[in-house]
C-alpha cells in the first residue's frame, strides 16, 4: 500500500509532498482509498463534507468504531503526516480478518478532506464543517493562492457547495474514533517507545495578520517617502518571538506570508502574514496574541482557534493498556481527532515514533518495524473495542 502512494505529488526537487485538498494528487489518493476499500469489500460512502467512510458493517444498525486520518499534505511536507494512519487502518483490519474476527460493532474507516488547510487557510475543514465548528458560508468564501474559493474548486471535483455543512446522519454513525499518527516531536524518542497514547492537543489558532502601506518604485521612491509595510511586519515576527520566549510556554510562528504587488523591484502595498500560536494554557496563547496583535498595529483576523482538547481518560487509559501499556502524551499538533472530540465524539489517539523528531518536512520519517507496531496496536484497540 505504501508503495502505491508514496510517488504521489512528491517534489522530485526537495522530495517533500505537495498534496493540497482538491489537487489531481489528492484525488488520485482519495480514488486509491477507494480501492483499496474495495478491494476488502467495503463500499465507500462520501459524506456532504467530502470526508470519505468505508465500512464493514452497517453503522445504521449500531454507531461503529472508526479509524483513519487524512491523505492531504502540508506543502513540502513529509510522507507519514496523515497516510500513516490511512494506511495502518487498511493495515490493522487485514490483520484483524487474518485471525478470523468478526466485529460486534461497525468497523468505518475515515478520510478525512483537507485537514492541514494548506490551500484554503483553515486546517481540519472537513471535520469541522461535519460537526459544524465551521460556518459553511464562511467555508465557501474562503479563496486559496490563486483566488479561487472553496465554492469553485469544489464545482471543479463535481461537487455541489451547497451540500456543505453540519451533517447528523454520518456524526450518528461514529461512535468513537481512534485516529494513528506519526509523533510530530520527539517524546517518545526519550521514553524509548515505538507507540504512545495523546492525553491531549493543546489550544492553537491561526491569526491573519494585514498590514498596509503604499506600493511605490523601488529605485526611484526616497527611503523618507515609503510607507513600507514589510518593516512592521519584520517587527512584529522578532516581537512574537520574543513575547513567546518571556512565557516559556507557548509558540508563535510567523510561517507563512503574501505579499502584494511581490515584485523585486517595488516597495509592497501589503503584506499578509499568518501567526501560528500554541501552549499548554488558552489564556496564555490569547495574552501572547494579544500582545503581538497591539504591538503590530495590524489588521488582525481570526483564522482559526481551537480550544484545550482532552481525550477522554477513561477512553485513553483502556486504549494505553490494550496498546501495550503505552506511554500517555500531549501534543501541540492538532488533528481531526481533536475536532470530533470537542464535539463530544469519543476519541483517541495512537502515537507512531518518528525517529528524527522533525515533522511537516521531508525529513519526517517512521522505521518500518514501528509502524508495524503501530499496526499491531490499532488492530488490538480495534478488536477490543469492536468486541461483545
Amino acid at each position: 500500500m505504501w508503495g502505491a502512494i508514496e510517488h504521489l505529488g512528491r517534489d522530485d526537487r526537495t522530495r517533500g509532498y505537495l498534496r493540497d485538498a482538491w489537487s489531481p494528487a489528492d484525488l488520485e489518493l482519495r480514488l486509491w482509498f477507494e480501492q483499496e476499500a474495495a478491494r476488502r469489500g467495503l463500499g465507500t460512502v462520501q459524506d456532504r463534507n467530502g470526508n470519505l467512510w468505508a465500512w464493514w458493517g452497517d453503522p445504521s444498525a449500531r454507531p461503529g468504531v472508526v479509524t483513519g486520518s487524512h491523505l492531504d499534505s502540508v506543502r513540502q511536507g513529509g510522507a507519514f503526516d496523515g497516510p500513516l494512519g490511512v494506511v495502518s487502518a487498511f493495515a490493522a483490519l487485514d490483520l484483524l480478518r487474518a485471525r478470523d474476527f468478526r466485529p460486534a460493532r461497525p468497523l468505518g474507516i475515515a478520510c478525512f478532506t483537507d485537514e492541514e488547510g494548506a490551500r484554503f487557510g483553515v486546517p481540519c475543514i472537513g471535520s469541522r464543517l461535519l460537526t459544524g465548528v465551521l460556518d459553511p458560508d464562511r467555508a465557501r468564501s474562503l479563496t486559496d493562492d490563486e483566488g479561487d474559493s472553496l465554492a469553485e474548486v469544489l464545482r471543479r471535483a463535481g461537487r455541489d457547495p451547497r451540500e456543505l455543512g453540519r451533517d447528523e446522519e454520518t456524526l450518528r454513525h461514529i461512535g468513537v474514533f481512534v485516529e494513528l499518527h506519526v509523533e510530530q516531536g520527539r517524546d517518545l524518542i526519550h521514553r524509548d517507545a515505538p507507540v504512545g497514547v495523546a492525553s491531549a492537543i493543546w489550544p492553537h489558532g491561526r491569526w491573519r495578520f494585514d498590514f498596509h502601506g503604499q506600493a511605490n518604485h523601488a529605485g526611484t521612491t526616497r527611503l523618507a517617502d515609503r510607507d513600507d509595510p514589510m518593516l512592521p511586519f519584520a517587527r512584529t515576527v522578532l516581537h512574537a518571538r520574543q513575547a513567546a520566549e518571556r512565557d516559556g510556554g507557548v509558540v508563535a510562528t510567523f510561517g507563512r506570508t503574501r505579499v502584494s504587488p511581490n515584485n523585486a523591484n517595488a516597495v509592497p502595498g501589503l503584506v499578509s502574514a499568518w501567526l501560528d500560536a500554541r501552549g499548554g494554557d488558552e489564556d496564555a496563547v490569547r495574552a501572547l496574541v494579544a500582545e503581538v496583535t497591539e504591538f503590530s498595529g495590524a489588521e488582525v483576523t481570526v483564522e482559526s482557534w481551537t480550544p484545550l482538547v482532552d481525550f477522554d481518560t477513561a477512553l485513553r487509559e483502556r486504549i494505553a493498556a490494550v496498546a501495550g501499556d503505552a506511554p500517555v502524551l500531549a501534543t501541540g499538533a492538532g488533528h481531526d481527532a481533536g475536532i470530533l472530540a470537542s464535539a463530544g465524539v469519543p476519541s483517541a489517539m495512537v502515537f507512531v515514533r518518528n525517529p528524527t523528531g522533525i515533522s511537516h518536512s521531508p525529513e519526517e520519517h517512521a522505521e518500518r518495524a514501528d509502524c508495524h507496531a503501530g499496526v499491531a496496536a490499532l488492530a488490538a484497540v480495534l478488536e477490543d473495542l469492536c468486541g461483545n
